[in-house]
């Protein structure tokens, strides 16, 4: 049977094999080839992967612009940090209710929102993460204020000798690759089909009997709950947490990871959270003015990959398959002799 007959959950098998290979090489990657630290790096990655499937979800998918899941990370950290540092709860018990505490907030903030759309929502989300670092501070007590949450270092449960470093790598990877398949499980039946309509048309959507208020809210809830698996498990990471560490910049680059990445995509967040991690640091080290340059990589990619990197490389994949054998027309494409000489 050839590979790309076989298909499996919308997969040929093609595509299964690359999927199985990138995901070999992600699980021996820590083991063989990454210092400690590109590994945390790299955890750092599948962390900011989690929130960009969401933001996706919200925007690439529902057309829902928002500037403020930086917000709903705050709150998944800050969940987290608090119920171990009250009640000393193990960190993997609390990723969960970070992430649904942080999606409840998002499905309420949903409903405010149905009224503004474009540039309003978008204003009302920066609006958002502008406020969360304030409010946190204001509720010393119960977050430490400005000094923050020191918390200890996440250690393997498993017994398995990993380091710190990589037993946390392997647990945002598994979180990240559990919450990729069920968004795309969902992105691709009933749920993921409306989003799109009303993202392409909410007029027709409605005639087609489509809930936007059900299908809206349910979007920012879902984006919410990643964002705060996310800032749960990026508190984990770093084993820290301030008021500082959710400010505005944080929202700004998820949107840009996001952009770059490819709206509408799947792939898109992880090359996404990859640009966002790593591209700063190879800037600072290649370049004297690292903000300058950063800036005019981020330019260059948008103007190149106009539907972001996953978009271009699935567009470059489309020519190089239409090219044929030694870059000449095939005799397929080539046209009727009759039609070249013109008719008789």
């Amino acid at each position: 049977m050839e590979l790309t007959r076989f298909r499996f959950l919308g997969l040929d098998g093609r595509a299964w094999l690359i999927a199985a290979a990138v995901l070999a090489a992600a699980l021996l990657a820590p083991l063989f080839l990454l210092d400690r630290f590109n590994t945390l790096q790299f955890a750092r990655v599948w962390t900011f992967a989690i929130a960009l499937i969401g933001l996706n979800i919200l925007t690439g998918y529902s057309g829902q612009i928002s500037l403020g899941n930086g917000a709903f990370m705050a709150i998944g950290g800050y969940t987290t940090a608090v119920l171990y540092w009250k009640l000393r709860i193990p960190y993997g018990l609390t990723i969960l209710p970070a992430g649904l505490l942080a999606g409840l907030a998002g499905y309420l903030f949903g409903f405010p929102a149905l009224k503004l759309r474009g540039l309003y929502l978008a204003l009302a989300t920066f609006a958002l993460a502008l406020s969360a670092p304030p409010v946190i501070k204001n509720y010393g007590q119960l977050t430490n204020g400005q000094e923050g949450i020191v918390l200890p270092s996440a250690l393997d449960p498993s017994g398995l000798g990993l380091t710190n470093e990589q037993w946390l790598y392997y647990l945002t990877l598994a979180i990240a690759v559990v919450l990729f398949l069920f968004a795309r499980a969902m992105l691709r039946g009933g749920t993921g089909r409306a989003f799109r309509a009303i993202r392409d048309s909410e007029t027709a959507a409605v005639a087609s009997g489509i809930s936007p208020t059900y299908y809206k809210t349910l979007a920012f809830g879902l984006s919410a709950f990643y964002a705060g698996v996310a800032g749960s498990l990026g508190v984990v990471l770093i084993a820290y947490v301030n008021p500082d560490s959710f400010d505005l910049p944080l929202s700004l680059s998820l949107l840009v990871g996001a952009v770059v990445g490819g709206l509408g995509t799947l792939a898109g967040p992880v090359l996404g959270a990859a640009f966002v991690v790593w591209l700063p640091n190879y800037a600072q080290r290649l370049f004297s003015k690292p903000d300058i340059s950063y800036g005019v990589i981020l330019i260059l990619v948008v103007f190149l990959m106009p539907q972001g990197i996953a978009g271009g490389v699935r567009q470059l994949a489309g020519l190089l398959r239409r090219l044929p054998a030694g870059g000449t027309p095939s005799q397929a494409e080539a046209p009727p002799a009759e039609s070249r000489a013109g008719p008789s």
